[in-house]
């Protein structure tokens, strides 16, 4: 048992004094260092017996012999009647009911970060505490390892009395600074200050920056004069920027801000610095499918459009014949200072070949050119580089109905033609080639006559008769009621595309270019001709009798296809 002397220190027998009603085991009581040893040190609290610390709590601190500490009761005695002491369980105790003060006050506590754990980080408030990963900064940032060892305030966010677990916020406390300073910057910023910020954020819109707790909008259309395709062209996150207020929304807490107002606009006086018609030079900078974009000066672009590369070529891309980065010339077009927009012509710094084409290809005059292209309505010839005339399928043949110019005409075949019309202003030239040649029909009446018997071979089938090919490249129509003294229902069943014929001429119409011919009447009377012939003309022209123009259009043969549309018939 513990005897304490006459001559014991004043000291010691007050704190003997004070502790004697208090010794209760996980209270903090008060004590004296009675020795220092090598592995522990000895400490009086007055009780019955001393209690014996390891040395290992005391850390770096400095102590002696006759120092007052404070300490942890964990037992009043073990096995070997020694107090169980501590001093590490001493201060967490006192930092823990510190903390839970703080708590819930609401107030904020200092912490040194001490290591990376999984999902954030452990920090040292006193006491060990867990700050989470999603609460460590506004942005999540890429390596938790930069934060071990630096101290900062935190907010208490959530406590576990039970399992002593605490949970800490850095977040939130930035956040509430943030909204401090942004409610300090909304009442003192207005329209038109230059402010600076960092930037925090990069998109395809714009630039986020941050304005000492304020993020404002940079959107792309007001960082520059010309036109960027992103906003990563002219700035980097991090970097600092000069900006202007261009809008403040108090209610909303939002600013929206302009760099290139920190520069004067160069599209002030533009039409004074590049008048129309007056001639240019520029970088491309940006090729798309309509046109080109060519940087004039800083800040200034013009358009020139894919039409206005050539007067002749067709170009379909502007990339086929330009180059990003290519310095070329131009001519001014337009201007327009209000959506910021020139418009601007490469083909204008050459003749336009339209211009004089009637005196290089007169009216009448004969061309030579080859086949570029053949479609349904006819065929285009390349009279020079970038000039097309058309021959349409109605002036191939004054005798023959050409229903497709592929039936006369290959692609690259070189033929000859006569200029027959030009259109300056739709820049069209027609062309034909059955002018290089009289019409055989003008003298129609004189090689043909009623009652002649002729002999052909049939070229066409349709529903309603067959063509023959006659003398001179000349074709008459045998209609289905003319081919044979009995009832005919298919043309098809009586005669077909190649086979020989001789028939009796029944029919000549200038005017309407027709020649009607008979089979069966190849062998009849005089009289049995007139007859017949009289039987012929009271034909209807628009259903039984029809004319070489109009007996077969597009929708009634097509090469090949008249014995096709006799079978569906």
């Amino acid at each position: 048992m513990h005897m304490i002397a006459e001559s014991a220190d004043p000291a010691l027998l007050e704190l003997i004094d004070n502790n004697f009603n208090e010794f209760r085991e996980g209270s903090i009581v008060k004590g004296m260092i009675l020795e220092i040893k090598q592995q522990v040190v000895l400490v009086d609290i007055g009780y019955k017996s001393e209690g014996a610390i390891a040395i290992s709590e005391f850390e770096d601190e400095e102590f002696e012999v006759g120092d007052e500490i404070e300490v942890y009761l964990d037992r009043l005695e073990n096995d070997e009647g020694m107090v169980v002491l501590s001093k590490e369980k001493a201060a967490h105790k006192q930092n823990w009911d510190k903390i839970i003060g703080v708590f819930k006050e609401g107030g904020l506590v200092k912490g040194k970060i001490k290591a990376v754990v999984k999902g954030g980080l452990m920090v040292n408030v006193g006491v060990e505490a867990f700050l989470p990963g999603s609460q460590i900064d506004i942005i999540p940032p890429r390596d938790l390892n930069e934060y071990v060892g630096k101290v900062f305030e935190f907010k208490i966010v959530k406590i576990n009395d039970d399992r002593k677990n605490i949970v800490v916020s850095r977040r939130e406390v930035i956040e509430q600074e943030r909204s401090e300073q942004r409610a300090a910057f909304l009442d003192s910023v207005n329209i038109g200050d230059k402010v600076e910020g960092i930037v925090k954020n990069i998109t395809d819109f714009g630039v986020f920056v941050d304005l000492s707790g304020m993020d404002g909008l940079l959107h792309i259309t007001d960082m520059s004069w010309g036109r960027i395709n992103h906003p990563s062209e002219m700035v980097a996150i991090g970097q600092m920027v000069a900006v202007q207020i261009l809008d403040v929304n108090r209610e909303r807490e939002r600013v929206s801000l302009g760099l290139k107002q920190m520069q004067s606009n160069p599209w002030e006086n533009i039409t004074a610095r590049y008048p129309v018609d007056s001639k240019v030079r520029g970088k491309i900078t940006k090729l798309v499918p309509y046109g080109a974009f060519v940087e004039l000066e800083e800040g200034v672009e013009g358009l020139v459009h894919v039409s206005e590369l050539s007067w002749v070529k067709r170009i379909t891309r502007p990339s086929d014949v330009l180059t990003q980065g290519d310095e070329i010339e131009a001519v001014v077009l337009g201007v327009n200072t209000e959506e910021q927009k020139i418009s601007l012509g490469v083909r204008q710094l050459d003749t336009n070949p339209w211009d004089d084409i009637d005196g290089r290809y007169p009216i009448g005059s004969t061309i030579k050119g080859k086949v570029r292209n053949l479609t349904a309505y006819g065929a285009f010839i390349e009279m020079e580089d970038g000039i097309d005339g058309m021959i349409h399928v109605s002036d191939l043949s004054w005798t023959r109905k050409i229903n497709h110019p592929s039936e006369i005409l290959k692609k690259g075949e070189e033929i000859e033609a006569q200029v027959i019309e030009i259109d300056k202003q739709n820049q069209r030239v027609s062309l034909g080639v059955k002018q290089l040649e009289s019409d055989p029909w003008s003298e129609i009446d004189t090689r043909f006559k009623v009652g002649d018997l002729v002999n052909g071979k049939v070229a066409k089938i349709a529903s309603f008769g067959a063509f023959v090919e006659l003398e001179g490249d000349i074709d008459g129509l045998v209609h289905i009621s003319q081919l044979s003294e009995g009832h005919v229902a298919k043309v098809k069943d009586v005669i077909k595309i190649g086979d020989p014929v001789e028939a009796r001429v029944i029919k000549v119409d200038k005017v309407e270019r027709r020649i009607g011919l008979s089979i069966k009447a190849a062998n009849y009377s005089e009289e049995d001709l007139q007859r017949e012939t009289q039987a012929f003309e009271a034909l209807r022209p628009s259903t039984d009798m029809v004319g070489l123009e109009q007996a077969f259009n597009l929708s009634e043969w097509t090469p090949g296809g008249a014995a096709e549309q006799e079978e569906q018939s």
